[in-house]
């Protein structure tokens, strides 16, 4: 880690195999227990899969075990191969010949069979003893995916070993430097072996570039590679494949569980009144508008404003009070962000003065522009959403004149004072112009006082 710098650690998974923990061998080929003879051959004969049943005298799993791994044949003119190594054992009965052993490429569904055959003599000495079997000339590629079977010759129904395998790949390092937003990668050496390639990419339906591809020179002197980014994306991801045909790909995504940046793609239109998100990479979740009474509380979701959050999402005609926010969830967890806080958004305000009638309070809408609202009665402060009282629509006042230096008056509702003072009561404020809004609401009012103004 280096002095003074953030920086994350982590690994990405390559897809050659130099700088490999691998066992190194001079030549491929084959090896029996002691005292056994065996020879190989390839079987191209791979389509043929009839079976006979087994002796009664034959248990079925004469066939003991199946161990795979990976091993590495380099020639100085041809460079290095991956080789995939196959032991196996089994309990030698009279009727068994040897075994064979077939791997398949999973995407490719391309078959290599090896036979191992135990000669005659040894197959009449060494009846019932176990017979380990190691040979190692099946070609592979990194990150391959194999299929094996193991089956005995002649081959007996039902006796049989499989395993699936898949091809070691190398471990390649790479650190994030967040102050000066690079990507270093470390590249080890690799005399001989092919270039290879790396980038950033967005990660959508396909790997999008996000940067410069770069391609290495395999030398023998290990090299750090610079990747500059813009922002920390949960899909910036880096990309690595071999210089050769057919390479197959290796992703990371360093940032994948830095998803903060997705919530702030808000866009608010004050001509259409429209607030909408889209967000920069793909996610997988859920979008609301929500109402949050003050800062740090849970903020409530409003009807009908649920959105999958697979996309661009919408909102048409909405208020712009600082308690309407936008609630995002995902298998994460939640994020609130609340875009109009800011002061430059115009936010109408309500407040409680005295009627005409001495019995009544009058509820007066502040608005820098023309606005209708209504007033709901509720109880149940703590729940939600409250029970409340049917609405009662706001009246609304004439334009004012002149030079303002305040928000004109431009509704008001008259209510009676002992229900709007009742205890566990507030007086819920919201417009009725746009599709969506926000609530105002003044809770626990002191009656006496001559003007009380919503939080």
């Amino acid at each position: 880690m280096l002095t003074g710098q953030a920086m994350a650690f982590l690994s990405l998974t390559w897809i050659i195999y130099r700088g490999l923990a691998i066992p190194r061998i001079a030549e491929c080929g084959l090896s029996c227990s002691q005292g056994f003879t065996c020879r190989s051959h390839m079987n191209w004969n791979i389509f043929s899969n009839f079976c006979r049943q087994p002796p009664a005298s034959m248990s079925r799993s004469v066939l003991e075990t199946l161990t795979l791994s990976t091993a590495m044949k380099c020639a100085p003119r041809n460079g290095c191969s991956l080789l995939l190594r196959v032991h196996a054992s089994l309990t030698l009965h009279e009727s068994l010949r040897g075994l064979e052993a077939c791997s398949m490429t999973l995407d490719t569904q391309e078959i290599q069979c090896q036979i191992v055959r135990v000669s005659r003599a040894s197959r009449q000495m060494q009846v019932g003893q176990q017979l380990q079997v190691h040979f190692d000339c099946f070609e592979v590629s990194v990150a391959q995916s194999l299929y094996v079977t193991l089956r005995t010759v002649p081959h007996f129904c039902g006796v049989q070993l499989d395993q699936q395998y898949h091809v070691e790949a190398r471990k390649l390092s790479y650190w994030v430097d967040r102050s000066r937003k690079v990507v270093l990668v470390q590249v080890p050496e690799a005399p001989g072996g092919p270039d290879y390639y790396v980038r950033l990419c967005f990660k959508w339906f396909i790997c999008e570039d996000a940067g410069a591809l770069v391609q290495v020179t395999a030398n023998s002197v290990s090299q750090t590679i610079s990747l500059p980014y813009s922002q920390e994306l949960p899909c910036l991801c880096l990309e690595g494949w071999s210089a050769t045909p057919d390479a197959v790909r290796t992703q990371t995504c360093p940032f994948e569980d830095d998803t903060e940046a997705l919530w702030d793609a808000i866009h608010y239109d004050p001509g259409s009144q429209a607030l909408s998100w889209e967000p920069a990479c793909p996610v997988s979740g859920h979008v609301s508008l929500c109402w949050r009474p003050g800062p740090g509380v849970h903020c409530h979701e409003l009807e009908h404003s649920g959105r999958p959050a697979h996309g661009r999402v919408q909102y048409p005609l909405v208020d712009t009070q600082p308690q309407l926010c936008l609630k995002f969830s995902t298998s994460l967890g939640s994020w609130v962000k609340c875009p109009f806080e800011q002061q430059r958004f115009p936010a109408w305000k309500m407040a409680v003065q005295p009627a005409s009638s001495p019995s009544h309070l009058r509820i007066t809408f502040f608005s820098p522009s023309p606005a209708r609202f209504q007033v709901h009665l509720c109880h149940g402060r703590k729940m939600w959403p409250p029970a409340c009282r049917p609405a009662l629509p706001a009246i609304p006042l004439p334009p004012a004149s002149g030079n303002l230096t305040a928000d004109p008056a431009v509704a008001f509702v008259d209510i009676p004072g002992d229900e709007a003072c009742a205890p566990d009561t507030c007086i819920q404020g919201r417009r009725t112009d746009v599709h969506f809004s926000a609530p105002q609401q003044l809770c626990d009012l002191q009656c006496t006082a001559s003007r009380r103004t919503a939080d």
